[in-house]
């Protein structure tokens, strides 16, 4: 059976090389994605005015370390265990690559949880400020996987299927641009212009669990299982899609929660509408009677 297929393009995965010191784009896709989340942070603090450009750069600093540290850490527990406690030291080797979206998610919230707890700001508050900026970071994140021809989907004879340098004989879904396009593009589309507008605490953040659980498992059945693992729910879904049906399930809950809070996040534009007047534009900081920084 003949196969219609797409060429892959051989990237070079290293970008830049000075001596020793080699640059490469999957490194190159990580600063990429938080320059944007840094951009449209600070974009969106004079927007909304959720909290100050200080506690939205402090926020910010612990919400890196924790994405680094959570991604490396949710690999190895969800995805390669056994390996690892055999050889515990590999957790440090992150050159050979193995980060997770779940566990670096969970970082990033009990990262910010700490540094929010510090200055008095609710947890919801940060996590739905932060979440519209996460879709660009995830689509840089798999445009370095799709330069590294890694996490490649299943075998197809679809003209739009690849053969991956090390994924075998046969074409496959380039399943990495199908999350950038989903995770990635459309996810940030939709989650930017739903938080534009006035919405309940809570709400931003059950949508963006919601829309990243339906998209991600949806993109998993063109993506090829793990090997080590195959397909571990039912066997029928993989590892990714079962990490996504509590996220899935969580978003639900929090936006029906979202329905039951009278305390709404609003943009700059409609502060003088809120009953808060003036003062629902400053930050936690800024408000007399709150919390103030330690």
């Amino acid at each position: 059976m003949a196969f219609a297929m797409l060429p892959f393009p051989q990237i070079n995965p290293v970008a830049l090389s000075i001596g020793p010191l080699s640059v490469r784009w999957y490194g190159l896709m990580y600063l990429f994605g938080f320059v944007s989340g840094w951009f449209l942070g600070r974009r969106r603090v004079r927007t909304h005015k959720t909290f100050t450009l200080h506690d939205f750069d402090d926020l910010l600093t612990w919400a890196l370390f924790g994405v680094i540290v959570g991604a490396r850490l949710g690999y190895v527990l969800f995805y390669d265990l056994a390996a690892y406690i055999e050889d515990p030291l590999a957790i440090f080797y992150l050159t050979r690559g193995g980060m997770s979206f779940h566990g670096g998610m969970l970082g990033v919230i009990f990262a910010t949880w700490l540094c929010a707890y510090r200055k008095g700001i609710p947890l919801f508050r940060v996590t739905d400020f932060f979440a519209p900026l996460v879709p660009p970071g995830l689509f840089f994140g798999r445009i370095g996987n799709f330069i590294n021809g890694e996490l490649w989907g299943r075998v197809t004879d679809a003209p739009i299927g690849m053969i991956f340098p090390e994924g075998g004989p046969l074409p496959r879904h380039p399943s990495q641009l199908y999350e950038a396009a989903l995770e990635g593009v459309l996810f940030f589309i939709l989650l930017w212009v739903y938080s534009g507008k006035p919405r309940p605490r809570m709400a931003v953040s059950g949508m963006f669990l919601l829309l990243y659980g339906m998209f991600r498992f949806t993109v998993e059945y063109f993506r090829e299982p793990d090997a080590h693992l195959g397909l571990v729910g039912f066997g029928q879904l993989s590892m990714g899609q079962m990490l996504c049906l509590p996220m899935i399930l969580g978003g639900i809950a929090l936006l029906f929660a979202a329905r039951t809070v009278n305390i709404t996040e609003t943009p700059v534009d409609d502060i003088h509408a809120t009953p808060e007047g003036k003062d629902a534009g400053k930050g936690p900081s800024q408000k007399k009677g709150k919390a103030r920084r330690r």
